[in-house]
């Protein structure tokens, strides 16, 4: 049965306790599991539609919560350059990767309550998957945060707790709130089943490309969740010998909160201490200025042999009338691995497209 690790001191916990945080050090568990068996693209043949089908790397099975999450489409975008289009996935972002699991793992251990904190995508994914499980929710987010986001939240019957603040306020809040007995804190920061759903967008590449992955990934990295996934599955799919090689990870950040770039380019295996507050930036998803998984963000992108990129919100807004151009309508947060490396002809890449684009509106 997998169990819950600090990564940091090594306490251990099981997975069927309400423990959302290490007792000792507070800060976020990494998953121990091992899969039941391997996987072959012949063998994928005829399953089911969704991110379930790669079930034997999973650590849930035979799901009740699914809305039908994953297998999204891949699009050439140049002749470099591919889209994964994750804004197709119910809620419209890529966060029902992660939601579907942590909702599913709620169900089975029949909390009280689920608590979960979000600039706005994971919260309305956490919101809909639970309403799915029948599990009553709480969503707390920033103040600021897309009014289509908050309505999307309450039509999925979750309550809502707007915190006045920042990013870091509203984490605080719920933090506080998941310390409740009989609270189960379905964060998407925290708890590693979310990052075992996330790891699924690889797989479906992996399948998508014949068994095989593309010189880079791009993805934006606030908290990093999608970009510890992907991690997580190159991890896995080289350790299987499914994989030759494990592809870069390109981490893109905005210039106006950019914390794991700057800590990147410094050489250094933390948050630099001087880390600032956050500034505005149209990229709301990913404007976290200190993410608690910031040493394994920045330990995956090196030992991928990967970079960290930065975009301004001159290039955000450019690129999302760009995408527009093109077909695809993203929110500002979804545009920034387009920004960065759209024009590159070095590589093969693929970017994700992880928000719908009326999740927020046309850059102002």
């Amino acid at each position: 049965m997998p169990a819950y690790i600090c990564p940091q001191d090594g306490t251990r916990a099981d997975t069927t306790a309400l423990t959302w945080c290490c007792p000792v050090c507070r800060g976020p568990w990494d998953l121990e599991f091992e899969a039941a068996g391997t996987l072959s693209v012949n063998s994928l043949t005829g399953r089911v539609n969704s991110l379930w089908r790669y079930e034997e790397v999973l650590p849930l099975s035979s799901p009740t919560t699914t809305l039908g999450e994953g297998r999204t489409p891949l699009v050439p975008l140049t002749g470099t350059v591919s889209a994964k289009l994750d804004f197709l996935m119910p809620t419209l972002s890529f966060k029902d990767r992660g939601a579907v699991m942590l909702a599913e793992l709620a169900r089975r251990l029949s909390p009280e309550r689920v608590v979960a904190d979000s600039s706005g995508n994971a919260g309305t994914a956490v919101a809909a998957y639970c309403a799915r499980a029948a599990l009553p929710c709480t969503v707390y987010v920033p103040e600021g945060t897309s009014p289509k986001k908050t309505e999307q939240i309450r039509a999925h019957g979750a309550r809502l707790e707007i915190v006045p603040g920042d990013r870091e306020a509203t984490a605080a809040a719920a933090r506080a709130a998941a310390d409740v007995p009989g609270t189960f804190y379905a964060s998407h920061v925290f708890n590693p089943y979310f990052l075992h759903g996330t790891k699924t967008y690889v797989y479906e590449l992996w399948e998508d490309l014949g068994g095989r992955l593309p010189d880079a990934i791009a993805v934006p990295v606030g908290n990093g969740t999608l970009l510890l996934g992907a991690a997580l599955a190159t991890a896995e799919l080289h350790a299987r010998g499914l994989i030759d090689r494990r592809p870069a990870l390109i981490a893109v950040q905005a210039e106006a909160v950019s914390p794991l770039a700057d800590a990147f380019r410094a050489g250094a295996e933390d948050l630099l201490p001087d880390t600032l507050p956050a500034a505005a930036t149209l990229a709301e998803g990913i404007a976290i200025p200190r993410p608690p998984r910031a040493r394994a963000i920045l330990a995956a992108v090196r030992e991928s042999g990967g970079t960290f990129l930065t975009v301004t919100e001159d290039q955000i807004r450019a690129a999302q009338l760009d995408l527009a151009a093109r077909g695809f309508y993203v929110e500002m947060t979804g545009v920034a691995c387009w920004a960065a490396v759209g024009d590159r002809t070095d590589l093969s890449i693929v970017v994700p497209l992880c928000g719908a684009g009326l999740k927020t509106g046309l850059a102002g």
